[in-house]
C-alpha cells in the first residue's frame, strides 16, 4: 500500500509542475496571465486539489488494474491524454477557458499523461 501513497505523490507532482513549466513558457511570450478575480494563493491550491483527486485516480485505477495495463502503462497513459483533451476542448467550446488555454493544457497533457503512466508503472510493477 505504501508504493501506491509513493505513486500519488510522485504522479501529483508531476502533473502538479509540468502545467507550471508550459504555461509560464507561454506567459514569457504573452498572453497567459492568473485570473483576476482570485487570489494567486487560492488559485494555486484550487488546482493542487484537483490534481490531487485526478493523481489518486490515476494511480488506483491503474493499481486496481495493473493486471492489463502493467505492461501497457503507455496505453493507459493515452487513454487519460485522450479524456484531458476532451476535457479541455469541451472547456473552450463552453467558453469557461480560451483556446490558447486549451492548447496549453493539452500540450501539458501530452508531456504528463505518459510521464505519469510511466511513473505510476515504474512505481507500482518495480
Amino acid at each position: 500500500m505504501m508504493l501506491v501513497v509513493w505513486a500519488v505523490l510522485a504522479v501529483l507532482a508531476i502533473i502538479y509542475v509540468v502545467p507550471f513549466v508550459v504555461y509560464g513558457i507561454a506567459s514569457a511570450f504573452g498572453g497567459v496571465e492568473l485570473p483576476q478575480e482570485v487570489s494567486p494563493r487560492r488559485f494555486l491550491l484550487g488546482i493542487l486539489l484537483t490534481k490531487f483527486g485526478t493523481a489518486v485516480a490515476f494511480v488506483i485505477v491503474f493499481w486496481l488494474t495493473s493486471a492489463v495495463w502493467a505492461d501497457r502503462w503507455l496505453a493507459y497513459g493515452a487513454i487519460w491524454f485522450v479524456m484531458f483533451a476532451a476535457s479541455e476542448i469541451g472547456e473552450a467550446v463552453s467558453g469557461r477557458t480560451s483556446a490558447k488555454e486549451a492548447v496549453l493544457g493539452i500540450l501539458s497533457e501530452a508531456i504528463y499523461a505518459p510521464a505519469a503512466a510511466f511513473a505510476a508503472h515504474a512505481i507500482l510493477t518495480g
